[in-house]
């Protein structure tokens, strides 16, 4: 059985998660291989489109099996209990995109054509599995879906193939995603640097694939899904929080791992479902009002800067943390660590 199979659901919590909620009335593009009608997926798939095809057909076919894969780590709902794969978001909807013809070939005017349709669906995440050439359509692409309020989730990339992380992931406001092992260490798969923001399973990850099978992916594009299938438990629990919000209660509950603080393997740490859901977690306005964004202090020194002036979530993710605790907000205090308890609960 596949579900036995797939680790990271115990691992995140994501049956307590899904208690909570299990991301209803989002919709994730996935700018992928395409995505096929598995029998585990097929009640919350989309018609989409296929930008290889000028949109002559709608997203519903995979060749490669990558694409159907990021889908079902994102929202496959089984076939009953404990039978077939389960995403983290089973209740969200899958608009599939088909902008390449493996997961090896990253075409940045393909992905960016994904993205600019995303935005025209009103897509509230899209999750991006793969690693592009930062073109100047890209990243206009990428900077319409942020000021469009949606929440974009990317791979960093796959050693020894990349040495650094890669685009969109690099671009500020992006969700970079870094991976972990079954132990909940740094994959060596996964690529490290100052962009990573938090990190998922990324090992021996099971999930659908073509012909009704199953797959088993290692890297960073699984760990992408994942963290993307985070972010639309977190719009569908919080339907009006701004993107950045979202992105920020990721990285504000994220379990530390390595040394203190945020470092260049694990970003802010792991994703915490349950803690994403339910800790009080300060905005990120709130520390714009207690301290300079982006200011001398070592606190903001990763903060990157907008076209606007104002820090991107990457930067404001530590300082609002690290700001509100001076005012008492005990829950975020310090970074959590795996062993500490959970999160206090908003009632």
């Amino acid at each position: 059985m596949v579900r036995k199979d797939q680790w990271h659901l115990g691992y995140l919590g994501v049956s307590e998660a899904q208690q909570i909620n299990r991301g209803d009335g989002v919709v994730v593009a996935v700018p992928d291989t395409g995505v096929e009608p598995h029998p585990d997926l097929r009640e919350n798939l989309l018609a989409g489109t296929d930008i290889l095809s000028a949109g002559s057909s709608d997203g519903r076919r995979d060749e490669n099996s990558h694409g159907t894969g990021m889908a079902g780590l994102i929202a496959a709902h089984g076939q009953g209990a404990n039978v077939g794969a389960l995403g983290i978001a089973p209740g969200a909807r899958i608009l599939p995109i088909r902008t390449s013809l493996t997961d090896q070939d990253g075409d940045s005017d393909n992905l960016a054509a994904g993205i600019e349709f995303a935005v025209s669906q009103r897509a509230g995440v899209i999750s991006v599995s793969s690693v592009a050439g930062p073109n100047t359509r890209l990243q206009r692409a990428v900077e319409t879906a942020l000021h469009a309020n949606i929440v974009i989730v990317a791979g960093a990339g796959n050693a020894p193939r990349d040495g650094s992380v890669g685009f969109p992931a690099a671009y500020p406001g992006v969700i970079a995603v870094g991976g972990i092992d079954r132990s909940g260490n740094h994959a060596a798969v996964s690529v490290t640097g100052p962009e990573i923001d938090v990190v998922a399973p990324a090992v021996d990850i099971y999930s659908t694939s073509i012909d009704g099978k199953y797959r088993r992916g290692t890297g960073t594009s699984d760990a992408t899904a994942i963290v993307a299938g985070a972010a639309a438990l977190i719009r569908s629990k919080y339907p009006y929080l701004p993107a950045r919000e979202v992105a920020h209660r990721l990285t504000a509950t994220a379990i530390d791992k390595g040394p203190p603080g945020r470092d260049d393997e694990y970003g802010y740490g792991v994703i915490d479902l349950v803690g994403a859901l339910t800790a009080d977690v300060p905005p990120l306005g709130f520390e714009s009002v207690s301290a300079p964004a982006g200011g001398g202090s070592s606190t903001t020194a990763g903060a990157r800067q907008g076209e606007d002036g104002s820090a991107t979530v990457r930067g404001l993710a530590t300082l609002g943390v690290i700001v509100a605790a001076g005012v008492g907000w005990a829950l975020v205090r310090r970074r959590r660590r795996r062993d500490d308890p959970p999160p206090r609960i908003s009632h």
